[in-house]
């Protein structure tokens, strides 16, 4: 593994070949990562998860929101977590290339990753990948996720803010998404906002959000037209806000619990042999009265 300092010092140079192939050990699980991750001291800056449907410009509202924290004299790492090929399991859409623009960018570091059959719309690594980011001289790190529903919930487990971008057209999959998707937002974007009817969009939003009995006060939703750069800056606001809420409210507490416990479930995960759980499955299975928590309870 390399050392902390020569990562952070690359960062700073607008280098990022030793911080891509230290990422590429954490997934990787190489030897000497674990000590590497206990050494670790992450700034307290904004991790900002950005989820939606396929089609609501997810890309293009982050590209907008770099060009913004650019001008402000910012450096921002972006993980976006595509879907995995079933044959490779490598990365199959590539939003680099949906942020083109930024990808020779010094002060921008944009990195592609495959989810690898991992639920949630993120990876396996996350916790671990945005706590090297928030260590080594960013001051903005943003989670974009795979875009495919519900399970994405996981998002905001991992992020201080969990930003949910839709469309006009999206009254149907708001339905779809009211026990789950919706009740992870910390700020809405009502993307694409020069469409017809987006106001009604909108309205329905506040509307959903006061029958769920949020405090509409701290949920925001801001209508944007990412492509044009409409309504960026007053996202940034309301990130800014939420941010600074979050840490007077001690709500950083509860997100690392969360995320310790995600550590000790992987942890967990990994002493189990799964080659041998399967053997052992097939066995107890064929045998009369089988009993599925029993046999889970070996495992404990």
């Amino acid at each position: 593994m390399f050392a902390i300092s020569e990562i952070n010092k690359g960062v700073t140079n607008g280098d990022f070949l030793l911080l891509a192939k230290t990422i590429s050990h954490i997934e990787n699980k190489s030897e000497g990562v674990a000590a590497f991750l206990e050494a670790l001291v992450p700034n307290n800056i904004p991790v900002i998860g950005i989820t939606g449907p396929p089609g609501a410009g997810k890309s293009t509202l982050i590209s907008a929101l770099i060009g913004e924290w650019i001008k402000e004299g910012k450096k921002v790492a972006v993980l976006s977590v595509d879907p995995s090929s079933p044959f490779h399991k490598g990365a199959l859409l590539g939003d680099r290339i949906r942020m083109k623009e930024w990808y020779l960018n010094p002060n921008v570091f944009i990195r592609s990753l495959a989810s690898r059959g991992h639920l949630g719309g993120l990876t396996s690594s996350m916790i671990e990948l945005t706590t090297l980011l928030q260590s080594v001289g960013f001051d903005v790190v943003v989670l974009e996720t795979v875009g495919v529903g519900q399970s994405e919930v996981e998002v905001a487990s991992l992020a201080e803010t969990t930003i949910v971008v839709l469309v006009p057209e999206a009254g149907d999959e708001v339905q779809m998404m009211k026990s789950g998707l919706m009740e992870v937002a910390d700020l809405f974007v009502v993307n694409k906002s020069d469409r017809p009817d987006a106001q009604v969009f909108t309205n329905h939003i506040q509307q959903m959000l006061m029958e769920a009995a949020h405090d509409t006060k701290s949920i925001k939703v801001v209508k944007t037209v990412a492509s044009q750069g409409v309504g960026i800056q007053e996202l940034i606001t309301a990130i800014n806000e939420h941010h600074e809420s979050l840490s007077n409210a001690g709500g950083d507490a509860k997100l690392i619990m969360s995320k310790v416990l995600q550590l000790i479930v992987a942890q967990k995960m990994r002493q189990i042999d799964l080659k041998e759980m399967n053997e052992k499955l097939l066995v107890a299975y064929a045998k009369p009265q089988f009993n599925i928590f029993k046999f889970a309870q070996s495992f404990y």
